[in-house]
């Protein structure tokens, strides 16, 4: 066998399906496990860790169907040191073209209190256990459970004895999430230097993120020798998780001028398998989750915006596509600028000349200073918005409040501007949206019939601008108003508002003395 120290090909063990649903909350049923699987065999994971045989019926059937369909991958099932659960667990995973046992046992002076063994008579049941195991196949891992805080001179002795008995992998998890990677690296380190035969075998390491460090952990394991990294997709596991799949593969990819070393899996279709298990697991991927958070690859400040425009690598040091995205996002928000601005109208099909897009900014950043984030929905609303404010406003809305609740009377204390002069009025109506639209009428009277109310949410979300309809006629004139915010009320006034100044265009236009003929007709709402 080739040394370990100098291979360059890391293996990757995914135990999703093992320590990821051992979640709380995380369970996965039978076919979703299959589908799982099936996504981790096709993306070019080495080693499938499928479940834990004895556990129950169900684990049992599940890691038996996952072995029959496998296959590229070794599928693993994970056993304790007694010879029920190792039997359990191969005839679950025998199916496999490539199977393996995983055996451990804890090794800590914690570990060997809760079980009541002695060092000897556990080294006695290592021993035995890995012995059987590799009667049964010659593709054994075995792991001491909690090797990081297991005396380093017993850790020795019992890694030296697993081998001895046939282990062809020997993982050493750092169970509770304890080690930081300097002492990660030097424990593999020891071991391989230390321990007979350790050349013969694969060193591998598990690491939990307790300490927000398992990646890192990892990664400093695999600089000292282990040639195999335990990880789960999303992180997802006990607690606060494992080393996640995409942070250590994407390291190794993006870093390999320091970290030379290769791994198998096609890293387009990280996203797709994220986003799946996350979905079957029903735990969501926070926002800012590294390579499959949904800001990822998104970039709101407008200097980073700007710097993306011109090149994309002054902020980003992966490609989306590498990964599965269609590409980089850039979110508008309140931290964004001109050119994030009018590359998204570019985008959208608006392209604006410098003055046309110095009022729609204004508008933009008073917009997104009352939302989180504004989308090509808000963003569309707001150019009609803006169209509309282009066209000869006789009519203006200077100042809305509203009372409404569970008690009567609801009112609006409205201030108009009509022909350059501000006009002031409280009126009670039929809920806000009634006594808006009074008041309207009070400081502007008017015959005109309103037809059609209308309101719709942009975007989602209890912060989306909702866009209203109005359409009035008078005299056979039908005109329609919209207006869009993030207060429908708001939205209300302006948008009977400004179907109330295309109504005075109308009747400009349908005065005597022009020569322009009244047509009916009705514009789309």
């Amino acid at each position: 066998m080739t040394t370990t120290s100098k291979q360059d090909r890391v293996l990757i063990f995914d135990t999703t399906l093992r320590d990821g649903e051992q979640s709380p909350g995380a369970t996965m049923s039978h076919n979703e496990k299959l589908e799982i699987a099936a996504m981790l065999d096709e993306m070019g994971v080495d080693i499938i860790e499928a479940g834990f045989p004895i556990a129950s019926e169900g684990d049992f059937e599940a890691v038996s169907d996952i072995a029959k369909a496998s296959k590229n991958s070794v599928i693993c099932g994970l056993a304790r040191a007694n010879f029920k659960d190792i039997d359990r667990c191969w005839e679950a995973v025998k199916h496999a073209a490539r199977p393996r046992i995983h055996t451990f046992i804890g090794t800590s002076p914690l570990h060997r209190d809760i079980t009541a063994l002695t060092m000897d008579a556990m080294a006695d049941q290592i021993h035995e256990t890995v012995s059987h195991a590799r009667n049964l196949t010659d593709n054994v891992q075995w792991s001491p459970m909690d090797a990081i805080r297991t005396e380093h001179d017993y850790l020795c002795r019992v890694v030296e004895i697993a081998i001895k008995a046939g282990a062809t992998t020997i993982n050493i998890p750092d169970t509770v999430g304890y080690t930081i990677p300097r002492e990660s690296a030097d424990i593999i380190h020891m071991l391989l230097e230390r321990v007979p035969g350790a050349d013969e075998v694969v060193f591998a390491t598990h690491c939990h993120n307790d300490l927000g460090m398992a990646t890192a952990n990892s990664l400093a394991a695999v600089e000292a020798g282990a040639r195999q990294i335990e990880c789960t997709i999303n992180g997802l596991g006990e607690r606060a998780g494992n080393t996640a799949l995409e942070e250590v593969v994407m390291a190794l990819k993006v870093r390999h001028d320091v970290m030379p070393y290769d791994t198998g899996i096609d890293t387009t279709k990280i996203m797709g398998i994220s986003r799946r298990v996350s979905q079957v697991s029903g735990f969501p991927v926070q926002f800012n989750k590294a390579i499959v958070g949904k800001n990822a690859f998104a970039h709101e400040s407008g200097i980073h915006q700007d710097g993306m425009l011109k090149n994309k690598e002054t902020f980003e040091i992966m490609r989306p596509q590498d990964v599965g995205l269609s590409g980089t996002s850039l979110p508008l928000g309140k931290h964004s600028g001109r050119a994030a601005l009018r590359a998204k109208l570019d985008e959208l099909g608006y392209p604006m000349a410098d003055n046309q897009l110095k009022d729609v900014f204004v508008r933009f950043k008073d917009l997104a200073d009352r939302k989180k984030e504004v989308f090509d929905d808000d963003l569309i609303a707001l150019l009609r918005d803006a169209g509309a404010a282009e066209q000869n406003e006789r009519i203006k809305v200077k100042f809305l409040r509203v009372i409404c609740g569970t008690e009567a009377p609801q009112s609006a204390d409205l201030i108009l501007e009509v022909d350059g002069v501000e006009k002031q009025v409280t009126c009670q109506g039929d809920g806000p949206v009634d006594a808006t639209f009074k008041a309207i009428k009070s400081i502007f009277p008017t015959t005109a019939r309103l037809q059609l109310y209308q309101v719709h949410a942009v975007t989602e979300g209890t912060d989306a601008q909702a866009t209203v309809s109005v359409r009035l006629e008078e005299d056979g004139k039908i005109v329609t108003g919209q207006s869009s915010d993030t207060d429908t009320v708001v939205a209300s006034a302006k948008a009977y508002v400004n179907a109330m100044n295309r109504l005075l265009v109308r009747r400009e236009k349908s005065a005597p003395d022009s020569d322009v003929k009244t047509v009916k007709y009705t514009d789309a709402v």
